[in-house]
């Protein structure tokens, strides 16, 4: 439990107080989570069109709220992390570099050179290895660039938007919520003496900003604070919904609109069918995709965090939306999981530790299949080297579920930006297929052979085809499977009101169909069914694979010293100690190889070694250089490589090899190359430890 001491007015702590009573200890995880409720109680009220008088009086304890709970946060943070310094060897050893840097680039996009691209790679390949080859998914590949009609039927077209503002002299578009924040920002700062309270209203608005609607966004750029286009100083437009896809034409007539996809997982829902097939018609399975998706932000920011062109690994386990219980989940009931619920988050704040079988057992968690994946994304993370003191699941909020899902829940993890969403795991019930079903009218159904054959309440639907087909034509055939799909109570009330005469309006999808009496007879009948068609549920993983990228750099990089040296740690991104502490599984460069002096009998052995460091699937680095022995296992260290082989005189006597651990800094002395080789893969692999290895050959001292 975190606790932090109440501050006097002069900003003493605790004991350090006049008074000789105890300060009293204030709950910051409670406070936390008073200030979620309350935001969450305005979403809320907004949502249920709650007057302005009672929003405001909301607000101003939303406000008092914040203030304290920020107060004490800057009383109890410790040391930051040196973000400027790992920028500056990420820049500096090319791992992740602006694109078109030479042209100025363009904000949201990244290149990755050598060692970011193997990074890359093989944290894919260990995710790859993870899920897809120890699950038996169903690996596809599907295309970036996406057809209207697909992202018409899914939602995207419509509402994967954010608001935007127009100079309407020169066309430029803003972000509206960023350009209100930008405003706000720059008053702070061009204000330093500005009262408290007005203070403390303008950081209130900033951080509501992309909460706010179009008609409250626009009041407050056109009217309170009259913000002009930055570019142009001319005035700016009312805000109006952008959609976030990158728009292009498929083929050169112009007619066939495309999309480049902002996410993976509609591929696999459009081939649910032909998987199905694929996997015998059997269920559950699980199909998996690793590629990149798009999403035109307006303001990219914070690096790898939010960037316009990403690389994403998504899962869609398709299981009975009744039978949610998982073959595998004995195997990991005991991991123990931070799990971060919604209640917690609405009232103490605090976390909570919980094997995945207790969080099931008490409904936590809503079923097995999503525990299992979550367990395994907790497994995947501590495999790749991610620091799991920092890492917890979040519970969707009731205010931030989406209305078809019944549970999800977000890995997030620590980072220098605070805590950030690095994978989501979502129950998503039945409504991809279903939409994509009805868009197309292609069964997306699966089969469930009954055994023994069921007998159930059905609503008996009876046709007028004729009246049907002249009122609806082509669409006569989807009102039909509309009334027959619903649940059997609202079908039969349906047919209460035509049997009284009355006209009844059927939503369905954009439409809106009127029924009259004439056209169907709906009755309440029982039947024995043998088969069960049923749209399978969804569980989903997905995986951002940049943002766990950035999380291995933040987690894995540091400076060697500055844990005991004070004065180090003001030497930001030196090159002789700057270190990333890669698992060697995800490493970029499992060894690096280099001769103790610049000798042609050392450089000749040191390349041959690396040569054979390939032949055996060991990525290697070679120094040949005159530079110091020190200076090279420090150029090493800098881009994470856990094994040094050295070579040396004695190597060239008696054939005997150094092998050096980075975060160690220890040596051993192995009697040859092959051996050297074998431990080498074998540590690469996790096979065996640097510890074991130690003790069965004992430190190596150099005698110079």
């Amino acid at each position: 439990q975190r606790r932090v001491a109440s501050r006097s007015a002069s900003g003493a702590r605790g004991g350090a107080m006049a008074s000789d009573a105890a300060a009293p200890e204030v709950d910051v995880d409670a406070l936390s989570a008073a200030l979620t409720a309350q935001k969450s109680k305005i979403r809320q009220l907004k949502a249920d069109g709650a007057g302005a008088d009672v929003v405001k009086a909301e607000v101003d304890q939303m406000k008092a709220l914040d203030a304290q709970l920020k107060e004490l946060l800057a009383a109890s943070e410790g040391p930051k992390f040196d973000r400027e310094g790992m920028e500056t060897v990420l820049l500096r050893r090319m791992i992740v570099v602006p694109s078109f840097e030479i042209h100025g680039g363009t904000s949201g996009f990244f290149d990755f050179g050598p060692v970011g691209c193997a990074l890359k790679d093989n944290i894919i390949n260990t995710w790859k290895k993870h899920f897809v080859l120890q699950e038996k998914m169903l690996q596809v590949e599907a295309t970036c660039m996406t057809a209207e009609a697909v992202l018409k039927a899914s939602g995207h077209v419509d509402r994967f938007t954010d608001l935007m503002v127009k100079d309407e002299s020169s066309g430029l578009c803003y972000r509206a919520d960023k350009l209100l924040e930008d405003h706000i920002e720059n008053l702070l700062r061009a204000n330093p003496t500005m009262p408290k309270a007005e203070r403390e209203e303008l950081e209130l608005i900033f951080r509501q900003a992309d909460a706010f609607s179009p008609e409250e966004l626009g009041q407050l750029i056109s009217e309170r604070f009259q913000i002009k286009a930055p570019d142009t100083g001319e005035p700016l437009s009312q805000p109006f919904p952008f959609n976030l896809m990158f728009k292009s034409m498929i083929g050169p007539e112009g007619t066939n609109v495309g999309f480049l996809r902002p996410e993976t997982a509609q591929g696999i829902f459009v081939n649910f069918k032909r998987l199905l097939d694929y996997n015998s018609g059997k269920l559950p399975f699980a199909a998996a995709q690793v590629g990149l998706g798009f999403r035109n932000e307006i303001n990219p920011r914070n690096g790898l965090i939010r960037v316009r062109e990403f690389c994403m690994a998504e899962i869609e386990h398709f299981v009975h939306p009744e039978e949610k219980e998982h073959p595998k989940f004995s195997q990991v009931q005991d991991v123990v999981l931070t799990l971060f619920p919604s209640t917690n988050q609405l009232e103490t704040g605090k976390v909570v530790e919980m094997t995945v079988g207790d969080a099931v057992a008490q409904k936590v968690i809503n079923n097995e299949t999503l525990a299992y994946f979550m367990a395994r994304t907790h497994l995947f993370l501590q495999k790749i080297g991610i620091d799991m003191e920092r890492v917890r699941f979040r519970q969707h909020l009731p205010t931030e579920m989406a209305h078809y899902s019944s549970d999800c829940w977000d890995a997030e993890i620590k980072l220098s930006y605070g805590w950030t969403e690095c994978v989501g795991h979502a129950d998503r019930a039945a409504y991809d297929l279903r939409v994509h079903s009805e868009a197309t009218n292609v069964d997306l159904t699966a089969v469930r052979y009954l055994n023994p054959p069921r007998d159930v309440e059905y609503a008996k639907v009876e046709p007028n085809k004729k009246v049907l087909g002249k009122a609806f034509k082509k669409e006569a055939a989807v009102v039909i499977k509309a009334v027959e799909d619903m649940p059997v109570d609202d079908a039969v009330k349906i047919g209460e009101a035509l049997a009284a005469g009355e006209n009844v309006d059927l939503p369905h999808g954009d439409q809106t169909f009127t029924l009259t009496p004439e056209m169907l007879k709906i009755s309440r009948d029982r039947k024995t069914v043998h088969v069960e068609n049923y749209y399978p549920n969804v569980i989903e993983p997905s995986f951002g694979i940049g943002r766990i990228l950035h999380a291995v750099l933040e987690h894995t990089f540091y400076l060697r010293g500055a844990e005991e040296d004070e004065d180090k740690k003001v030497e930001k991104g030196a090159v002789d100690r700057t270190v990333f502490r890669f698992n060697p599984l995800v490493a970029p460069v499992k060894c690096g190889v280099c001769p103790v002096r610049k000798v042609p009998a050392q450089e000749e052995k040191a390349l041959e070694i690396a040569d054979e460091l390939v032949e055996t699937g060991l990525y290697s680095q070679t120094d040949v250089s005159s530079t110091a022995i020190g200076k090279k296992y420090a150029r090493f260290d800098e881009i994470g490589i856990p094994f040094v082989i050295t070579v040396d005189p004695q190597t060239l006597e008696d054939g005997s090899i150094t092998l050096r651990e980075r975060d160690s800094q220890e040596q051993i002395r192995v009697p040859d190359v092959n051996s050297v080789l074998k431990l080498a893969q074998q540590l690469c692999t996790g096979l065996t430890k640097w510890s074991e290895v130690v003790e069965q050959y004992g430190l190596f001292v150099s005698s110079s």
